[in-house]
């Protein structure tokens, strides 16, 4: 666990020197988060805590930008179906994957990725900075 959650904090806390200084006003940058690392989980402690450090990297990258004109966000979805899903799962569990929210299934990629568009595009969220945005399948509460 220590190897895992290492190597995905790194990646995202290291402040990433080289590609700052390609960034003008105006860039966006959008991480991928999860509702998991805002709610936590018993059996994914790794995958929440890494998720969760990615959350305050957003937000607080974004205090350190919001003067250089440059937008930091990151999109949290709930369940979304990808091609691990079936990897590392038994059948029983890919079939009942997403069943717990309120749409009773799980996202799909393309039903999250205008989220990352929106944040991406300067002339839909230029005031939009340091938010964690939570695609929950009609779930209304977040941790």
């Amino acid at each position: 666990m220590k190897s895992t959650k290492r190597s995905r904090e790194v990646k995202k806390v290291e402040p990433p020197k080289s590609p700052m200084a390609h960034l003008e006003e105006g860039s966006a940058i959008v991480n991928t988060g999860s509702i998991t690392g805002l709610e936590g989980s018993k059996q994914l402690l790794d995958y929440a805590s890494t998720k969760g450090a990615i959350h305050a990297f957003t937000k607080s990258l974004a205090q350190n930008l919001v003067e250089r004109g440059i937008r930091v966000n990151c999109v949290a979805p709930g369940p979304v179906w990808t091609p691990l899903n079936p990897s590392d799962k038994k059948a029983k569990d890919v079939a009942e994957f997403g069943a717990d929210t309120p749409m009773k299934r799980p996202a799909q990629p393309e039903e999250i990725a205008p989220a990352f568009v929106y944040f991406a595009s300067e002339v839909d969220s230029s005031y939009v900075t340091g938010e964690v945005l939570t695609l929950l399948g009609g779930e209304t509460t977040a941790a």
